[in-house]
């Protein structure tokens, strides 16, 4: 089979199992190379209210968590985000030495990532409250899917690789949480993360996979080299 022969082959698979337009998302480089998304809200004459009605909720929640003793001006900006964020869904627990729950520990992780993209606290906080929101209920269906088409994406481009993983035990252990649930947050640099974030926002959470896939790639070497499923995530998660 030629190559050209091959890459139809896949493209036309890929399509069948859900993998739209894979071929032009080969590399991490052609992935993120894209221009950030420019998208503004309906209606551009509200935006200058909408905003200060924002930063009024935003003030006078964070004056509440400040008066129950929830924070103080030494608490990290991303843990305030997270007790406003539980204080107005209703779950602000009773007392703030109480344990995270893992949903937490992603929103945490997701709050640190956007505050090195947005200098505004107001404007980070929303942004941050509204990707966790689309996490939750766009792709709340979605996102539990993921590790299956990662496998199913690997075994296509690397079937010896997914075998590696499997023989080492390491596939069903590989840090999915931090690729798909914190969508890489504290994973990739900056300037990459944004532009896969941009395109989780955009409506594709199936970006995460291929994103994942070229990391795996990328490290083959390094990977085939480990024998271990302690070894492999290890080395992945850092």
């Amino acid at each position: 089979m030629t190559e050209d022969s091959q890459r139809n082959f896949r493209s036309v698979y890929y399509e069948k199992v859900g993998f739209r337009g894979v071929e032009e998302k080969k590399s991490l480089e052609i992935l993120l190379k894209d221009d950030r998304l420019g998208i503004l809200p309906p209606h551009h004459e509200s935006h200058a209210k909408v905003m200060m009605y924002r930063k009024e909720q935003y003030l006078d929640v964070l004056h509440a968590l400040k008066v129950v003793r929830f924070v103080s001006d030494a608490t990290p900006q991303a843990e305030v985000y997270l007790r406003m964020y539980q204080l107005e869904s209703g779950k602000l627990p009773r007392s703030p030495s109480f344990p995270l729950e893992p949903e937490d520990e992603v929103f945490l992780a997701i709050a640190k990532a956007m505050e090195e993209m947005v200098e505004d606290s107001v404007d980070c906080y929303w942004i941050t409250r509204r990707f966790v929101n689309q996490l939750n209920t766009k792709y709340r269906d979605s996102l539990p899917q993921l590790p299956k088409a990662f496998e199913q994406y690997l075994n296509l481009e690397d079937g010896r690789l997914l075998t590696h993983l499997r023989v080492c035990s390491a596939a069903p252990k590989l840090p999915y949480d931090l690729w798909f649930k914190r969508c890489f947050a504290g994973c990739l640099p900056e300037s990459s993360l944004q532009r896969v974030w941009d395109k989780v926002v955009s409506g594709s959470c199936k970006i995460l996979v291929f994103v994942a896939v070229e990391i795996l790639l990328t490290f083959k070497i390094k990977v085939m080299a480990l024998n271990s499923a302690e070894k492999i995530t290890k080395f992945l998660e850092n």
